[in-house]
């Protein structure tokens, strides 16, 4: 597509040549460079049967990038030949080269030495679509599984040590593991740890497939607060992770950092609807930069501390967005709800620097939620006020 935009697939508009067989941007609103092939990385292994014919036989093709002329995306030059005939004619497909190229050089994992969170799921415990929904706004991610997002979690993975950690235990684990084992492969990183921040279901659920009837792990560390290591401890099937010594616990207390090899994790309080556990909150610092990490909370006001203040005081902030604002529950009177609704966040936030509103990535959501669309207008009001919407590929260098 030379210059202008053109319609594709899914009634979606690709400005400036960039391909979309799934109607999506990649990564997750990113435009490739130079009209690249743009796909959710989950998509990779079937562009086969995508509009551009077979560019990639299989995943084998892509893992094996660096032996590839074409940044892996081709096995080899024949399977350019394949292009021919190019259903986007033979200047686009020059410019499909050039985008797989540079597409490939973005994708490529790092092999410097720099610690860096990565963000593996964004939705609210439940994940989208939600069980049970089968509302308008729902449906597309039941009708195309490369819209589906697992719940919040994010990892810590630190190359010098050649260790990874988990933030959150989701019932999209087995996912996210695969996803972390792309960044960072078991052959080379050990899971050195799970980091919890309390006891609903889509942050610990995911325990389970450490247990003997899954991957049958062996005394995989698990951080968790007093009473969240005493529920766990008191109630099956969580008790037979550690008489099992599938998991072990490893203490946590507010304010106390938990060192990691030049890293350190440090949780603190936050007020939330805590049935069966405290709720925390981390701050996680590396060796340049610092990262704040409270998926819940209830509103800002009843914290001890001023969002404003700690935004200001780490590099990246990644924070509560479980509901966007007014409306959204039909019949539920949202200022009630215990989160702080995005609105609001945003108006907190509103007397920060534009350097201290970038640190900001909103994660978190739920499946009514209008950031989980790329083209709403509350994503595009979000952006304009700038803040940041998180998603799954994310990665922050710290």
């Amino acid at each position: 597509f030379p210059l202008g935009e053109a319609s594709l697939p899914h009634g979606r508009l690709a400005p400036w040549g960039a391909f979309l067989p799934h109607g999506r941007l990649w990564p997750h609103g990113r435009l490739a460079p130079l009209g690249g092939l743009c796909c959710l990385w989950g998509g990779l292994a079937s562009w086969e049967a995508s509009p551009l014919g077979s560019l990639v036989a299989s995943w084998e093709a892509v893992a094996s990038w660096e032996a590839c002329p074409l940044g892996g995306f081709v096995a080899s030059w024949e399977a350019v030949a394949s292009w021919v005939p190019c259903p986007l004619g033979g200047a686009s497909c020059l410019m499909a080269v050039l985008g797989l190229l540079s597409f490939a050089e973005e994708t490529k994992v790092d092999d410097s030495q720099e610690s860096y969170l990565y963000v593996l799921g964004v939705a609210q415990d439940a994940g989208f679509p939600q069980a049970g929904c089968y509302q308008p706004h729902c449906m597309p991610g039941w009708q195309d599984p490369l819209l589906r997002l697992g719940a919040t979690s994010i990892a810590l993975v630190d190359p010098e040590a050649k260790a990874k950690y988990l933030f959150e235990a989701t019932p999209n684990l087995p996912e996210q593991l695969y996803a972390l084992e792309l960044q960072a492969p078991s052959e080379q990183y050990s899971l050195e740890g799970i980091f919890l921040t309390h006891a609903h279901i889509g942050h610990y659920g995911g325990l389970m497939f450490f247990g003997h009837e899954a991957m049958g792990s062996k005394n995989i560390p698990v951080y968790a607060m007093p009473r969240m290591q005493s529920y766990l401890s008191s109630n099956g099937p969580w008790s037979q992770l550690i008489e099992y010594r599938n998991i072990t616990l490893r203490p946590l207390l507010p304010g106390h950092s938990v060192k990691l090899e030049g890293l350190s994790v440090t949780p603190f309080l936050v007020p939330h609807r805590d049935e069966f556990s405290e709720t925390v909150g981390y701050t996680i610092t590396g060796t340049n930069k610092s990262a704040l990490f409270i998926p819940d909370i209830n509103k800002w006001a009843r914290w001890e501390f001023d969002i404003a203040e700690v935004v200001q005081g780490v590099d990246y902030a990644l924070i509560d967005a479980t509901f966007y604002g007014d409306g959204e529950l039909p019949g539920r009177d949202m200022s009630k709800i215990p989160h702080p609704l995005v609105t609001e966040t945003m108006a907190a936030l509103d007397g920060l620097s534009a350097e201290d509103k970038q640190k900001v990535w909103f994660i978190h959501f739920n499946h009514t939620n209008p950031l989980l669309r790329e083209d709403s207008k509350e994503s595009q009001t979000v952006i304009s006020k700038g803040f940041n919407i998180a998603f799954e590929g994310l990665r922050l260098g710290l």
